[in-house]
């Protein structure tokens, strides 16, 4: 008789208790730390030699209270969480996803007519499509938090093209996950990686894009060879019960909606297009950033425009087009102010806000029934927001507890006596170690690189490959970790229990730290440019 598995709640308040028992038993230590410039930015990163012991701070009751403190941590994405969710009810209960998803398989379905096409299959070609997209987007400006927004879009989408919530999340979470690792341009971790080690900014791009090229060829064809088991035994899945919920929602009649458009959908196009034109006018030019390189370009009055020729083109097809117009416009400002304007999951979670209060008046509805409709789709996603913050107590216990830094001084201590190859092997170790513990991949380029830098030149190791070994350790294990609040907000949105998750990604996570390894010994091995 087996046990039944741990709740998600369980398992991580579990940890919590763990990492309170190893501040009991952990020295307590700390670093010196202090402000630096960093690409224009003030960082705070710390003294290596400065390491000193203290009095440890053993936690006892504070593990009640972690939960509430992780809240207060991870505040931002609870209320984005929340604010997604309630918009997406919105829209979903005006069937306009469900009828772009059933125009999409229409489509999908004459493309198979196709012999070349129906050969390769057009489902792999648009999961394939669909993660290089968000792939890019990782490597570029270090998409995370805002994957959750489209979890809501991509879960519906696999399951109606007969595969499960995990490929789903694949498409876009998993994918954004390889770009982040395999980051070419990303100024929140090789930004500041490089500019902490005092290396030309975005330095050795012809390995970074090689590295990329392999992480998503291994991540796509992981995905493509799970996709098609899916597909021919879906009851093999291992969210197949949890996936009722969706294949709930997903049966909907697409084909008896009423599609005539509402006055009120005139008038908010008629406003928004306004309201397009004089943002345009006011900002002509957007200095678009990629990695370093900066671009001026006229983003928002091609978009403005684009978006009311498809407007009117979509009001006319109908209302549920219409409001799939919305939707996509959502994506293209939101793609322009995270590159142009340095948006944040504040400005995106307001962004898709408004997207869910003029998606409802498009829809016909009343002030009382978007309210409704708003808080069923926050009720449903409470407990994904719950669980993001007490994920985040379980860093709030090793900070309080005064342990981080003891834990960081000790591996970076390991690597003494090394050669090169052991060296960088065992910092993409510690690397990886560190990450389970903060995610955050800005904050840990503050912390280790300060240490890591120097220490490399003692062994005579390329600054440029230790880089590239915080890049791997700091990407890889955010897609298993349980502090990081993307991951665990991302799984309560799919309604995938974290066990079933860590079953699935386990295997596919030890294969990207072996190929991350290998990656890295060109790096000591060979003569690269920018190494």
């Amino acid at each position: 008789m087996f046990k039944k598995i741990p709740h998600t709640y369980v398992i991580i308040f579990s940890i919590i208790i763990i990492s309170a028992m190893a501040t009991w038993f952990v020295p307590g230590g700390e670093y010196q730390r202090h402000s630096k410039l960093v690409n224009g930015i003030e960082r705070t990163v710390i003294d290596k030699a400065s390491f000193h012991y203290i009095d440890n701070q053993p936690q006892t009751w504070q593990v009640f209270s972690a939960m509430f403190e992780g809240f207060v941590r991870q505040a931002g994405i609870i209320v984005f969480i929340l604010m997604i969710g309630g918009a997406f009810w919105i829209v979903n209960s005006s069937k306009s996803v469900d009828m772009g998803i059933y125009s999409f398989l229409k489509y999908t379905e004459r493309l198979e007519e196709n012999k070349l096409l129906r050969k390769i299959g057009v489902n792999n070609i648009i999961i394939s499509l669909i993660m290089i997209m968000f792939s890019i987007f990782g490597a570029v400006f270090g998409m995370s938090e805002e994957t959750i927004a489209f979890i809501v879009i991509l879960v519906p989408l696999a399951i109606s093209m007969g595969y499960d919530s995990i490929v789903g999340v694949s498409m876009v979470f998993v994918a954004a996950g390889l770009g982040f690792a395999g980051a070419v341009l990303n100024p929140f971790t090789i930004g500041i990686a490089q500019g902490i080690a005092d290396l030309p900014l975005f330095s050795g791009f012809g390995y970074r894009i090689f590295c990329w090229i392999v992480l998503n060829f291994v991540g796509i064809v992981w995905v493509l060879r799970y996709a098609a088991k899916v597909k021919k035994h879906p009851e093999k899945s291992l969210v197949y019960e949890d996936d009722e919920y969706w294949r709930n929602k997903a049966g909907v009649d697409t084909e008896n909606q009423e599609t005539k458009t509402p006055r009120p959908a005139w008038i908010i196009f008629v406003l928004i297009s306004i309201a397009l034109g004089l943002f345009s006018w006011i900002y002509p030019i957007t200095a678009m950033k990629l990695g370093n390189a900066e671009e001026h370009l006229p983003m928002l009055p091609v978009a403005s425009a684009l978006f009311v020729v498809l407007g009117l083109l979509s009001l006319r097809k109908g209302m549920h087009f219409f409001i799939l117009n919305l939707l996509l416009f959502t994506i293209v400002f939101l793609i322009i102010g995270v590159m142009g304007y340095g948006w944040y999951i504040m400005e995106i979670a307001s962004l898709f806000f408004a997207l869910g209060i003029l998606s409802g008046i498009s829809a016909n509805y009343d002030a009382n029934r978007i309210t409704r409709e708003f808080l069923e789709g926050a009720k449903d996603i409470m407990s994904a927001a719950l669980v993001v913050g007490l994920a985040g107590g379980i860093l709030v216990v090793l900070e309080n507890g005064k342990i981080i830094d003891t834990i960081l001084d000790s591996v970076a201590g390991s690597m003494s006596g090394l050669g090169k190859l052991g060296t960088v092997s065992v910092m993409y170790v510690i690397q990886n170690f560190i990450n389970i513990i903060i995610p955050s991949g800005s904050a840990k380029a503050a912390l280790t690189m300060p240490v890591m830098a120097p220490f490399s030149d003692l062994v005579n190791l390329s600054r440029q490959a230790t880089v590239m070994a915080f890049q791997f350790g700091d990407g890889f294990t955010n897609m298993i970790t349980p502090t990081s609040g993307v991951l665990i907000g991302v799984l309560g949105v799919a309604k995938i229990p974290y066990d079933k998750w860590v079953k699935w990604i386990a295997p596919f996570m030890l294969v990207l730290i072996i190929l991350g390894w290998l990656l890295l010994i060109p790096t000591v091995t060979m003569s690269l440019d920018g190494f």
